[in-house]
């Protein structure tokens, strides 16, 4: 055999293709300080390639929009199309640092968070969102049809 061919043929075993059958699942996500709604069909990047992959590859968030990665410490907007605000929470979902209208090929970190919340640029300034603040996230049920949801 070639021995390039069992090469390839033994990474191929040892890094099988990875497939998601399961749909993205998606939370609303409530300052219950402020009373306000800071999204409502955020997807949640829990796994290696969604955290790595982030909002690489997309035009944009609509409002409402966003992407929770858990665990996160630290961020990039390289390659990115668009800016985007950042939420950085603790293990209790209040809030350790805010950063608005990150613009592309920009780094961004709070060491003391444990996840971050990246939503469409201005969402802070509008729902008067401040550092402290708790947040509750709840997963919807049937992420095509966000009116139906159920408590974290």
């Amino acid at each position: 055999m070639n021995p390039f061919r069992s090469m390839i043929v033994g990474l191929r075993k040892a890094f099988p293709p990875h497939i998601s059958a399961s749909p993205a699942v998606c939370v609303c996500v409530k300052n219950q300080t402020r009373n306000t709604m800071l999204a409502t069909r955020m997807e949640v990047a829990d796994s290696g390639p969604t955290r790595n992959k982030g909002l690489l590859g997309r035009e944009g968030l609509a409002d409402g929009e966003g992407l929770w990665i858990i665990p996160c410490e630290a961020v990039h907007t390289f390659w990115m199309r668009f800016s985007i605000d950042l939420v950085y929470l603790d293990s209790k979902k209040r809030i350790r640092k805010l950063v608005s209208e990150v613009p592309p090929w920009r780094l961004s970190a709070c060491l003391s968070a444990h996840s971050i919340l990246e939503l469409p640029a201005g969402t802070i300034r509008k729902t008067k969102t401040e550092r402290g603040d708790a947040l509750e996230l709840v997963a919807l049920v049937n992420p095509a049809d966000d009116s139906v949801a159920i408590q974290e």
